[in-house]
């Protein structure tokens, strides 16, 4: 984690006590980033390893590293205390924490700032084909992976449950990461699990190859619902062929992703890594094709947070125009 103004007056600090002596001042070490993701078996890991590789190859003087996290929530902790120096987050979680409402009611980070909206999250609710579970109603009294403990999976699959009559006592809820949740729909242990994530995923690709799965359609009254309760929800659609076994399209619900800082970034930095990531975005989405969503335009509808200086710049620069509710 990098400690910029702490880093940068040691490093004048030794400067100045080398040229004093008559040393030679050795190069500057580079700055090291922490990028807070998820888990492995999501998008937000490959996407932060791929923004790592564009810093790393990019930005001179920085390196920057992905971290293995617990997702959303937890990562605008770690943007809050200066353990991570960017993290990816769901917009409702990004809101919630910016507003002190919701998982973060009484705990307030008004130091969040967005750099970029990188793409839109579906939420999919997966069961095994012979399950007889083809509704949302019907997961009342099944074991339920509600996703990782601190993660916008879980933020999501409470809102979805709460706008439509369902609560954690309807269910037995299980709170596992989306391998966890893959494993365990594979050995029937669950009956049904939720993933909120970028389309197609790993870990629901490899569950596919070895299981008959069906993805849990919503209703038109169960959408508008969830997206009455959360106005960061819009319909999306989930194509057919996304996985073995789906055939047809289905209408999810979607929720974009949102690069974070904190307002303490330098604006320099803040700059370069958006300037970075949009002007090699080709090497991002080789990594994942959700990065065919990451765009100016993206992000300058979708980020519910304010934009950090940095980033606004790099967004004049190019001619876009920046909304006055980005602006901090």
């Amino acid at each position: 984690m990098t400690k910029f103004v702490k880093h940068a007056s040691l490093r004048r600090l030794g400067t100045a006590v080398a040229l004093s002596v008559g040393l030679a001042v050795p190069a500057l070490a580079q700055e090291q980033l922490s990028i807070a993701t998820g888990g492995t078996g999501g998008v937000y890991y490959p996407m932060g390893g791929g923004l790592a590789e564009i810093i790393n190859t990019h930005i001179d003087g920085y390196s920057a590293t992905a971290e293995v996290t617990g997702a959303s929530v937890e990562n605008m902790g770690l943007i809050a205390t200066g353990d991570a120096d960017l993290a990816i987050g769901l917009a409702d979680t990004v809101a919630q924490a910016y507003s002190g409402t919701g998982r973060f009611e009484g705990q307030q980070l008004p130091m969040v700032r967005g750099l970029a909206s990188l793409y839109a999250n579906m939420v999919q609710i997966v069961a095994l084909k012979d399950s007889g579970i083809s509704s949302l109603d019907d997961l009342r009294g099944k074991r339920v992976s509600i996703g990782a403990p601190g993660s916008g999976t879980e933020v999501n699959t409470n809102a979805i449950l709460a706008a439509n009559g369902i609560s954690y006592d309807d269910i037995e809820e299980q709170r596992l990461n989306f391998n966890e949740t893959a494993d365990a729909l594979s050995n029937g242990d669950i009956d049904a699990g939720f993933w909120s994530v970028g389309a197609p995923t790993s870990s629901i690709l490899n569950l596919a190859t070895t299981q008959d799965i069906v993805v849990i359609a919503l209703t038109e009254a169960q959408l508008e619902a969830a997206m009455a309760a959360d106005a960061t929800f819009a319909r999306t659609v989930l194509p057919g062929g996304s996985y073995t076994g789906v055939d047809a399209d289905i209408t999810v619900l979607g929720i974009p992703n949102v690069l974070t800082v904190s307002s303490e970034m330098p604006d320099e930095v803040a700059y370069n890594v958006t300037k970075a990531m949009f002007e090699n975005i080709a090497e991002l989405q080789a990594i994942h094709p959700a990065a065919r969503e990451t765009t100016v335009e993206f992000s300058l509808t979708a980020t519910p947070v304010p934009l950090h200086p940095g980033a606004i710049r790099y967004y004049e620069e190019i001619g876009a125009t920046v909304p006055d509710k980005l602006r901090p």
